[in-house]
């Protein structure tokens, strides 16, 4: 058995209001690069940067500024 049997409360949880506003702000942000691509052509390449940067963002936000990805070790 381990040391720490009992499991301990995630100290950093966000209540529903605020987890509702975070989902809402990272789905505006998903879906406005694809929005993006329906002015993707040939000619101009800025609507494809607009779609890499503002997945990006929809993706490493949640990641690494509100996830907990450097709690990887803890037990």
């Amino acid at each position: 058995m381990s040391k720490n049997a009992t499991s301990a409360p995630i100290e950093r949880e966000n209540n529903l209001g605020t987890s509702i506003v975070l989902f809402v702000v990272m789905i505006v942000l998903f879906l406005g690069s694809i929005y993006s691509l329906s002015f993707l052509s040939l000619d101009n390449p800025w609507p494809m940067a607009v779609c890499l940067g503002l997945f990006a963002l929809a993706f490493w936000i949640p990641q690494t500024i509100l996830g907990r990805s450097d709690s990887a070790g803890e037990s």
